[in-house]
């Protein structure tokens, strides 16, 4: 059985080992060289947009937190009004600094591709890596540090998931909406209107598209899965209380946590080119090392703490590893461009751009089938197993690996911009050709990542569904309850209408930046002939301003809900909202980030020579589809999966007064 002393090592070691592993990535990084002052110059532009935005939006949502802080305090306690704060911090501080970090990281990969492709691969994985392992230490150190510093104190971690989950999603809304109204209004009139190259630089939102990248698929991304750790861990640990009384099952999460961060730093030394020079093959290298390492890590820590009883519980743990190996290999077939999803899109593309949008949806829908089997496997293995203790671990287990996740995902904007980088400073095509390689993948990567986080969240919401029916005295969940079906439909509703008013929301903006591209080709003259330069910091800031004003309805949404259900029909309806939230949001989610990675590879496979390659009419219809596609996979889709946690933390909150 570990004693005090031993838990302390379990768990902050390998946390200090992550910090210093991060300060020599880091290091090495800035290290490499920025490539020439063309380079530099666009790299210091992508870097000063990216953290003006990131600037204004921590500044609004600061002003958010401090009224919800002090409503908290007066309501709920001055310690879980610290805890929300922390979490909070915790999550901004998670992305500031990863995002800090991929925006120096993009023309130094560029400047790498000059070495060969393995070298390029290097330097955009480990600076990818500091952003997934600060998400997985820095979750790991302000869960367990409140934990042990509030003296044991449980139901202060909730108000620490919810500072993290308000960050969360207030990150990926305006993220998601800034990169893909810089990317649709880019694309219209660049691509289709000015029949430009993606990443010219004679257009004038190329900056405010690369940018994107970075506030949306970086920053968001890591404050997203940061969230849904803490919450996991959270979770895990309410459980841990309740469903067993076995010492040392409470703390169980935290020992899980902190042997699976050194199992994804071992899992970064794996990935490396083999001979058939797989970028994505060396990506899985490190994903799947890592899940090896921490299944041999889980087996001691089971052993420890539950002796000969351990079975059960670690092959729960078990289940939770391969359901992210599966949900990696599902996305990856309907997002990859070696597959039969995006190639059928691809040809749908020859018959104009109706035919795109029809098969694109249907994609979207079918991939929704495969994970729905998975987790369902996922959650009734686990459950046999150990009960709803069992799902929780399944859960944490899922979540451990976010280090090496994260890094693959990260990986993805830093080689678009790099790409972008290449384009824009016209290097030869021996670069190009390795940049836009590494570009190709990373699509892929970011699409694969968001499969594994709405699963992942799915998970969590059912073990914070469960902590809340526990907490719910006579609690009847059924459908022949009518305040239960109300729920269950508004729910459903809320997701619905989230996603509306967040699709809406990219739409305006990009209207906006529309019009001010045209604008620049229009009164600037001598930009399409090169004798001219765009102003790029006024797309920037443009979008700056729009996206950071669209975010604040959605994002108020499930706070709002859950009070008027929760405060208005009672406890009841409450769970019956927390389910259709759940399922509505996860077969939602999934539909629409895997069908919006499909149609976007599918637009690439096109400009890789296919039915007709860049120009054709094929290309101009895929171009649409890869426009409708933008916000449901970087925008809509990713923000619902912050909402399915919000309204379960948000309950779990209230229920004492509501019961």
């Amino acid at each position: 059985m570990p004693t005090m002393l031993n838990s302390y090592i379990v768990i902050f070691v390998p946390v200090i080992l992550a910090i210093l592993y991060s300060i020599y990535l880091i290091y090495w990084l800035m290290k490499q060289a920025e490539g020439n002052a063309a380079m530099i110059e666009i790299s210091k532009a992508i870097r000063e947009g990216s953290m003006a935005y990131l600037n204004r939006q921590y500044k609004t949502v600061a002003a958010v937190s401090v009224v919800l802080a002090l409503i908290i305090g007066f309501t709920l306690g001055w310690a879980t009004a610290v805890a929300f704060i922390v979490g909070g911090i915790a999550s901004a501080l998670t992305g500031y600094i990863g995002m800090n970090v991929a925006v120096r990281a993009n023309s130094r990969t560029a400047a790498a591709a000059k070495q060969g492709l393995a070298p390029a691969l290097l330097v955009a994985f480990r600076a990818g890596s500091v952003t997934g392992l600060l998400v997985t230490t820095i979750g790991l150190l302000a869960v367990a540090g409140f934990y042990y510093i509030s003296g044991y104190n449980i139901s202060t971690l909730i108000g620490l998931s919810f500072g993290a989950s308000l960050i969360s999603i207030f990150a990926r809304l305006g993220g998601g909406i800034f990169t893909k109204a810089a990317d649709v209004g880019t694309d219209l009139v660049g691509k289709v209107e000015e029949n430009i190259p993606e990443d010219d630089p004679r257009n004038p939102g190329v900056i405010a598209d690369q940018v994107g990248d970075n506030v949306g698929d970086c920053a968001g991304m890591a404050a997203d899965l940061f969230e849904t750790y803490a919450v996991t861990l959270t979770a895990g640990i309410l459980l841990g209380s309740i469903a067993s009384g076995v010492t040392g099952s409470v703390e169980l999460p935290l020992f899980l946590g902190g042997v699976s961060i050194v199992a994804c730093i071992l899992g970064t030394f794996f990935v490396r080119l083999g001979k058939n020079k797989s970028i994505m093959g060396a990506l899985y290298k490190g994903l799947f090392a890592s899940l090896v390492f921490s299944a041999i890590g889980f087996y001691f820590v089971f052993q420890a703490v539950f002796g000969n009883d351990m079975v059960d519980l670690y092959l729960a743990s078990l289940i939770g590893l391969a359901v992210t190996g599966l949900m990696v290999f599902v996305t990856d077939y309907y997002t990859s461009t070696k597959y039969r999803p995006v190639k059928q899109i691809s040809r749908a593309s020859k018959s104009g751009h109706g035919t795109n949008i029809i098969i694109g949806l249907s994609v979207g829908m079918e991939a929704t089938l495969v994970p729905a089997l998975i987790i369902v496997a996922g959650i009734l293995g686990s459950f046999a197993l150990a009960g709803i203790f069992g799902v929780a671990i399944a859960s944490v287990a899922m979540l451990s690996v976010a280090g090496i996740i994260v890094s693959i995902d990260s990986f993805g904007p830093i080689t678009d911009n790099a790409g972008g980088i290449a384009e824009m400073t016209k290097q030869p095509h021996k670069i190009r050709k390795i940049t836009d390689a590494l570009d190709a993948v990373g699509n892929t990567t970011k699409a694969v990542t968001k499969g594994y986080a709405i699963a992942s969240a799915g998970l969590a919401a059912l073990v914070l569904f469960s902590s809340y029916a526990s907490q719910v005295k006579d609690a009847v969940f059924s459908l022949a309850e009518p305040t239960v079906l109300a729920g269950l439909f508004l729910g459903v509703a809320m997701v619905y209408f989230f996603a509306a008013l967040t699709l809406r929301s990219v739409g305006r903006t990009a209207t906006i930046v529309v019009q001010e591209i045209r604008r620049q080709f229009r009164e600037i003259k001598g930009i399409m002939n090169g004798t001219a330069k765009p102003e790029y910091g006024k797309a920037v800031d443009i979008v700056t301003k729009a996206a950071i004003k669209e975010m604040i309805i959605p994002a108020l949404i499930p706070v709002v809900g859950v009070l008027l259900v929760g405060f208005i029909l009672g406890a009841n309806a409450l769970g019956g909202l927390l389910m259709g939230v759940i399922v509505g949001g996860l077969f939602m989610a999934i539909s629409m980030t895997t069908g919006g990675g499909a149609w976007d590879n599918a637009k690439k496979y096109i400009e890789d020579d296919h039915f007709g390659g860049k120009g054709s009419e094929a290309h101009k219809a895929a171009v649409t589809g890869d426009t409708v596609g933008d916000p449901y996979k970087d925008t809509t889709g990713p923000a619902i999966n912050p909402l399915i946690k919000v309204v379960n933390i948000i309950a779990l909150l209230i229920v004492k007064f509501i019961h």
